[in-house]
């Protein structure tokens, strides 16, 4: 399928992230807009559901010609309940497709996913009046729930079910209103990555397919941190059986999502080594799978070096979002240690508090509770050209991260940076190759989830003079010899041409 000529040039396909979302993802997807001014952009944004405060974060450049917001949560669109008998040949494909999610071995028949995901030669309505009105799907539903879990609660593996099959549902009536495009681009696997598999399936146009972080390794934490404290009453198992099926049910289906996406996606870019690596562990064909680091805009963070103090302040700043994936509450715990020695450290905390406000009042809590009431500052958004030269030490506690921006954007702006061992961040800090290394640390890397080692290296850091000016020259050089922006820019301009080309 030809591009019509009033195409966007490059359809981006976005998961919870821009444009409503500031930072991280978000942030890198502003900046590639913005360095291809010579494509034009088309936007696919889709959100769990909308909200009244919903906001566009970002001025949309020029370059961007259209934006589509979908929401996957809240009730389909359905007409008044028929009975219906129901499409034995769509159920038997979605048997044999769940089968494949739980052993996937080799790739799935086309004609299971034309059938089930793409829902290719079904009008939206029988779909979906199929999947929740006839006979069929309760026979599938109550074989499978016999077969998988008969002794969980019935009532909460129903919904379970539904709940997990509307976004999918969704997705292929979003496909339907997406315009023609040159290549699709989806900037994570997910729902997002699923749209893309369904549209490159549906039009033949190419998808490219980037993963900042992997995202089943990203739910998996987070139904980890949050299944059992989000469950609705009856959900919960007394028994704990019901509980443990939906949570591997759960992740199993990412994981087969993931693996769908991959299997349409060309070339399916990571940041770095070990992700990409986890991608070809996950089911990506590692003769498509290419890196392409984070860099940054040298211009634009050069300046901020001047602006340090002659001493280094005693704060220790943290950006990003106040969320448990960030374990804020350790950075809060070492200041309450780093204020026995010293009295006039503060601790920042820059970030939105919106995505989990029971999150925020925890950490506000054990402020309070600490007596940091005077020293930890909850500062909301601010610009990072404002921030940085304020800052004594960067910190970064969190424990799952892929290639976090903020360092990068540290390390250029002259700030060392003390991190957990996670995702790039070793890379980042002491070097990737023996000639980074030998370039020396921009700061010291400590282990998850603990405050003690993390006082430790941000004391000897934020008192030590030599030392601080040591890795602020270390990170400066490495941002500046291996992590440009230009970098970046130029390996997705020549992807896009590349796949553009193609037909």
């Amino acid at each position: 399928m030809q591009p019509s000529p009033s195409s966007a040039d490059v359809t981006l396909l976005l998961e919870g992230s821009y444009p409503f979302v500031r930072g991280g993802v978000s942030a890198w997807v502003h900046a590639l807009i913005e360095g291809l001014p010579d494509f034009s952009f088309s936007l696919v944004h889709l959100g769990a559901e909308k909200t009244a405060d919903e906001q566009i974060r970002y001025k949309l450049p020029p370059n961007v010609q259209d934006l589509q917001c979908h929401y996957l949560i809240g009730d389909m669109e359905l007409g008044e309940p028929r009975p219906q008998v129901g499409d034995a040949a769509y159920f038997l494909a979605s048997e044999r497709l769940h089968t494949w999610f739980r052993e996937p071995e080799g790739e799935p028949d086309g004609k299971w996913l034309d059938q089930v995901v793409v829902q290719k030669n079904r009008s939206e309505a029988a779909g979906t009046n199929d999947f929740f009105y006839s006979k069929a799907a309760w026979k599938q539903i109550c074989d499978s729930y016999a077969s998988n879990c008969p002794d969980a609660s019935f009532q909460a593996y129903f919904w379970s079910v539904r709940n997990m099959h509307t976004p999918l549902m969704k997705l292929a009536s979003i496909a339907r209103s997406v315009p023609p495009t040159g290549v699709f681009h989806a900037v994570t696997t997910g729902y997002a990555g699923l749209l893309g598999a369904i549209l490159h399936k549906r039009t033949g146009r190419p998808l490219i397919l980037t993963e900042h972080g992997i995202y089943t390794k990203e739910r998996k934490i987070e139904l980890q941190s949050r299944f059992l404290r989000d469950a609705p009453d009856g959900l919960v198992e007394t028994s704990g059986v019901g509980m443990e099926y939906y949570h591997e049910t759960w992740l199993r289906m990412f994981e087969g999502i993931g693996r769908l996406t991959y299997l349409a996606s060309n070339p399916i870019i990571s940041l770095y080594e070990l992700n990409r690596q986890r991608q070809i562990r996950d089911g990506a064909e590692a003769t498509r799978t290419r890196i392409i680091p984070n860099g940054v805009d040298i211009s634009r963070f050069e300046p901020l070096r001047a602006r340090h103090p002659e001493r280094t302040p005693l704060v220790l700043g943290l950006i990003g979002r106040i969320v448990p994936i960030k374990d804020i509450k350790t950075i809060i715990r070492t200041v309450g240690i780093l204020a026995q020695r010293l009295p006039d450290v503060q601790g920042w905390l820059i970030g939105p508090e919106e995505e989990d406000p029971t999150y925020v009042d925890e950490c506000k809590a054990l402020v309070h509770s600490l007596g940091l009431q005077g020293r930890i500052r909850f500062m909301g958004f601010q610009k990072v050209e404002d921030i940085l030269p304020q800052m004594g030490l960067m910190a970064l506690t969190s424990i799952s991260e892929a290639f976090p921006l903020v360092i990068v954007e540290s390390l250029a702006a002259g700030l060392p940076v003390v991190s957990t061992d996670v995702g790039a961040c070793r890379d980042l800090i002491e070097g990737n190759e023996p000639e980074d290394r030998a370039l020396g640390s921009a700061g010291a890397i400590v282990p998850m989830v603990d405050h003690d080692a993390l006082a430790h290296v941000a004391y000897g850091l934020l008192t030590d003079r030599t030392r601080w000016l040591a890795a602020q020259q270390a990170g400066i050089t490495r941002i500046e010899r291996y992590y440009q922006q230009s970098r970046v820019i130029d390996g997705y301009r020549a992807i896009y041409n590349q796949r553009m080309g193609e037909r």
